[in-house]
């Protein structure tokens, strides 16, 4: 992606969660402030939550040189603490002048590269080109101040074009806000699980779905169909891994297959489906993403990205998971009947409790440019000289 961004001519757009002032995210500054010092119009979107420290000196030397940078609704702190955890910009694009756009769950950070060692996530994006990217430089278009009527129009009426030559993949953006598409991402997941036939394989970080999903899933695997389920084993949040369990009863011996990743934290959001589909994005399968955060995602119908995505996701069963059997699940006690029970319906009716969560218009923020010096001078003012002596 650095590499798309140093050949980038005309425009660069890019949105992420995270963006930290460590060794990849100072080559992502580097290579942004390089595009701006030639002429490359580039505008980053940054959430407020998820990127709260980044250093006024960090910003400026890319405001000074053309960047436009906004944060997505920033809040003061409180005693300390971030207090704006829900509804937040939780997705990961760039488009670069409408030729390639990048989409996936990857931040700017040194712990999602693999030298970073044994903590380093493993993530997944992909690059896209063709007409998709005219689909995605519209979406962030759209998403620009003062555009909140073309939004919605576009929103309404747009048909995702569909690459007609043979061999080439057919891509269709997916999104979740908190307006028209509350929940387009999780009813193309709920449209694969009815829809599959031989095989699903789900990896994803942070799992909690809600009670349709959990019923879809064990649906299909009673129907026949081979359920792989990938989650964290070694978590980054505890509290993940405590959630996750909770459903393993209901998912194992509802016939899903389900591996604890161990070899690192897993942060990726990706599945596949039979022959064809596959979906990469920022979504996760939990509460926040289903029903809170602004996600992107793109589901792919092109039988080689999916062989490719799924030797992956084999290869890390195979190497990386442990799977969880009998031995493995919660034992059958009073407490823990009780915990899943009230899980389960939590998760059942969270859809409807969001709506009575506090709601605000989202605010974005541009960081102006720093203020150029102002230079004082000294006017010397000499006596015109009339010949006359004094």
């Amino acid at each position: 992606m650095f590499k798309a961004i140093g050949e980038a001519q005309e425009r660069i757009i890019l949105e992420t969660f995270i963006w930290f002032e460590d060794d990849v995210g100072k080559q992502l500054h580097a290579a942004l402030l390089a595009a701006a010092q030639r002429g490359v119009k580039a505008e980053v979107l940054l959430d407020g939550y998820g990127s709260p420290d980044l250093s006024d000196e960090f910003v400026n030397e890319l405001t000074a040189a053309g960047v436009v940078f906004r944060y997505y609704d920033p809040r003061p702190r409180l005693f300390g603490m971030r207090t704006n955890v829900f509804r937040r910009m939780h997705r990961k694009i760039v488009v670069i002048d409408a030729r390639i756009a990048f989409i996936g769950g990857l931040n700017y950070s040194a712990e999602h590269m693999s030298s970073y060692g044994p903590e380093a996530k493993q993530d997944y994006a992909v690059r896209l080109e063709g007409p998709i990217v005219e689909d995605i430089l519209q979406f962030e278009l759209e998403n620009l101040p003062g555009q909140s009527a073309a939004r919605r129009w576009w929103r309404r009426h747009h048909k995702a074009e569909e690459n007609r030559q043979p061999g080439e993949a057919q891509v269709l953006l997916v999104w979740r806000d908190n307006e028209e598409h509350r929940d387009d991402i999780e009813r193309h997941y709920l449209k694969m699980l009815t829809q599959a036939r031989r095989e699903v394989i789900i990896a994803n970080a942070y799992f909690f779905p809600g009670y349709r999903f959990l019923h879809a899933l064990r649906k299909a695997a009673r129907r026949g169909v081979r359920i792989k389920l990938i989650i964290q084993g070694e978590p980054d949040m505890p509290i993940v891994r405590v959630g996750a369990r909770l459903l393993y009863n209901y998912l194992v011996k509802g016939g899903v297959q389900v591996f604890e990743y161990r070899r690192r934290p897993l942060h990726g959001k990706v599945a596949l489906m039979d022959d064809h589909w596959a979906t990469v994005g920022s979504s996760n399968l939990d509460p926040l993403s289903l029903s809170l955060n602004l996600e992107a995602n793109v589901i792919i119908h092109d039988r080689h990205f999916y062989q490719t995505l799924r030797d992956n996701l084999n290869g890390i069963i195979a190497a990386d998971c442990q799977q969880v059997d009998e031995t493995m699940l919660p034992k059958r006690t009073w407490w823990n009947l009780t915990k899943s029970v009230l899980a389960f319906h939590f998760l059942r009716h969270f859809p409807a409790l969001v709506g009575w969560l506090p709601a605000h218009t989202p605010r974005l923020a541009q960081v102006d440019p720093p203020a150029q010096p102002t230079m004082e001078t000294q006017d010397r003012v000499e006596t015109e000289n009339t010949g006359v002596k004094p």
